[in-house]
């Protein structure tokens, strides 16, 4: 179980879907009279045009997913985005178990990440982990300090990982790096970010599919683009990104072939 948290906390991120309600009616005109089109050949295929890509503004919003661990329900996460005032902004993550055995230890998990946004680049600059659980709990803060190019961690980590880290430009923590690949993702591209985060540094390789496919989240369906990570080994982990669309609208994590983590959009409302 506690694989399961600390995986779930490497895959929050933040969505504005198109629900019913949230959108204004607008009664259309009447249309002109439709003229029958010329059937096509019998072998022609039918398809539908490429969508054009518009990546999303970075925007205030709480989105909501429902969590599935192996397939059975597990729990829900909660993102949200809140614009702090002139460049600074912070992203917040909360995982809460609420099925079976995640249920029964009581296991919740929040993350946090403050940054500015310089140049359309997101610069970390504080990061907090807290872990909630029936019989311990563990909190972690760390600070990015740019005047010095590094960042540091303290609280409830090993002492090899409370060690200064080196900063280089564009380096990103957990949560930033989901807002970034919403950022820089457009079909066919290549995408590389360094991951600094609670002590460890990691290189990241995402490449998007060259177009967008449908995708089914519940009773919704989108016209998405599929991320996935190409340097993960037996770890995939795939998004699916709606077009204009702030966050991904699905996340899933599979290990050796098999579905793990599979976070589902359920709920969007703007802050």
């Amino acid at each position: 179980m506690r694989m399961t948290c600390s995986r779930l906390a490497l895959l929050a991120l933040l969505c504005w879907p198109v629900l019913p309600g949230l959108a204004q009616e607008v009664t259309p005109p009447a249309a002109p009279p439709v003229v029958p089109a010329a059937a096509p050949p019998a072998n022609a295929a039918l398809a539908l045009p490429p969508a054009e890509w518009n990546a999303p503004a970075l925007e205030p919003f709480v989105a909501t997913y429902q969590a599935f661990y192996k397939g059975k329900e597990a729990g829900d996460a909660t993102l949200q985005v809140t614009h702090i005032g002139g460049d600074q902004w912070r992203v917040d993550m909360a995982v809460r178990g609420r099925k079976g055995f995640a249920s029964v230890l009581g296991l919740n998990l929040e993350q946090s990440t403050v940054f500015d946004v310089r140049d359309g680049t997101y610069v970390p600059l504080t990061q907090s982990t807290v872990k909630k659980a029936l019989m311990f709990g563990k909190k972690v803060t760390g600070v990015y300090d740019w005047n010095t190019k590094t960042a540091q961690w303290d609280g409830d980590l090993k002492k090899e990982r409370r060690q200064p880290i080196a900063l280089e430009p564009g380096d990103q923590s957990a949560l930033l790096l989901n807002l970034a690949l919403m950022r820089d993702a457009s079909p066919g591209r290549a995408l590389g970010y360094r991951y600094v985060d609670v002590g460890r540094v990691r290189r990241y390789e995402y490449r998007a599919a060259d177009a967008t496919e449908t995708v089914q989240v519940g009773d919704l369906s989108y016209d998405a683009l599929r991320v996935f990570r190409t340097n993960g080994g037996n770890n995939e982990t795939i998004l699916w990104i709606a077009n204009g669309v702030p966050t991904p609208v699905r996340i899933l994590q599979r290990d050796k072939g098999e579905d793990e983590i599979d976070l589902r959009l359920i709920e969007y409302q703007g802050v």
